[in-house]
């Protein structure tokens, strides 16, 4: 009998251990942090609060934007590297922090991929070469004879040393023997400004920055880097169809530190993705030139490391030195 009632007893507890006491709280059970490693007012900043915004709804919890700008996005990227692994902390990661400042940082403190996990990426910022309306050439094969025949005119601007509108015109420079000189601008504003005074003949801009200018006339495309067409502007060709293989992609995504659980790295991709693909929030993106991506975190985490191998590789063959 005494067997008996201590079985019951030895279940009773089982239960209540099971059901409660000593039981994990489901996740998530306090504020999110979503660092953004850029000052406010940037891209990556309008996507983390409209992202953050729509993810705390239908996670129940507030999602904190936190803006630690700095070192080209390094501050920010190192806070979360070395931030717990608990699904409390994540980043809104770019190309720059996540492939090229590796190769142009003298000291790194993070690596872009051993430190993270890859969540999904938000979008393409897709760049485009634009050339002021005083250049004859209407496509990129048209550009290459000009400035063949006018050496005078190979210079192209771009938003800084190392950039990926810097790495496409080296990618260009290589494929097709062009020397092309490249003048560096503290930001892709500035650039623009010059080209449309006619100070420089051509940039590269990401498409946020110079999409007025070219539905106004004002600045013509030339093409796109990226693999695929820009569904905005589908009369503008990309450069791969002129050179085969051509591909310089420019994108903002989401991160966490490395060793996230693989039920909270579940979690947190699929609200991301939903809050990417509701409608109001893509249309939102689409009006500020960023195309919707959402991908998979497996399918986003191999071409991160992909585009740091191709980076890396460019960075090098152009003599880029390192910060």
């Amino acid at each position: 009998m005494q067997s008996y009632f201590f079985k019951i007893a030895l279940a009773a507890l089982t239960l209540v251990l099971a059901s409660g006491v000593g039981a994990q709280p489901e996740y998530p059970n306090k504020p999110l942090r979503m660092v953004v490693p850029y000052p406010p007012g940037a891209s990556t900043d309008s996507l983390g609060r409209i992202v953050a915004q729509k993810i705390s709804v239908s996670l129940g919890q507030p999602v904190v934007v936190d803006n630690r700008g700095g070192a080209s996005g390094n501050i920010g990227s190192d806070f979360v590297a070395k931030s717990a692994a608990d699904g409390y902390t994540l980043m809104v990661g770019t190309d720059a922090t996540h492939t090229a400042n590796l190769f142009l940082t003298a000291a790194p403190t993070f690596h872009p991929v051993k430190d993270f996990t890859a969540l999904t990426q938000a979008v393409a910022n897709p760049i485009v070469l634009v050339v002021h309306p005083g250049i004859p050439a209407k496509n990129l094969a048209e550009l290459i004879a000009y400035c063949k025949q006018h050496p005078d005119q190979l210079a192209y601007g771009s938003s800084g040393t190392g950039s990926p509108h810097h790495l496409a015109g080296e990618l260009l420079k290589q494929l097709t023997g062009v020397p092309f000189v490249h003048v560096a601008y503290r930001g892709g504003g500035p650039a623009v400004t010059d080209l449309l005074g006619g100070q420089i003949p051509m940039v590269f801009s990401s498409l946020i920055t110079v999409l007025p200018h070219i539905k106004s006339g004002k600045l013509k495309a030339i093409g796109f880097t990226q693999s695929s067409r820009y569904p905005g502007l589908p009369q503008v060709p990309t450069f791969a169809e002129t050179l085969p293989g051509f591909e310089m992609n420019s994108w903002l995504g989401f991160f966490a530190p490395a060793k996230l659980p693989p039920a909270v790295t579940k979690r947190l991709q699929s609200e991301l993705v939903k809050a990417l693909r509701d409608n109001e929030v893509s249309a939102k993106l689409d009006s500020m030139g960023l195309m919707v991506v959402a991908n998979s975190a497996e399918d986003f985490a191999e071409q991160v490391r992909k585009e740091l191998e191709q980076r890396g590789k460019l960075i090098q063959q152009a003599g880029i030195k390192p910060e």
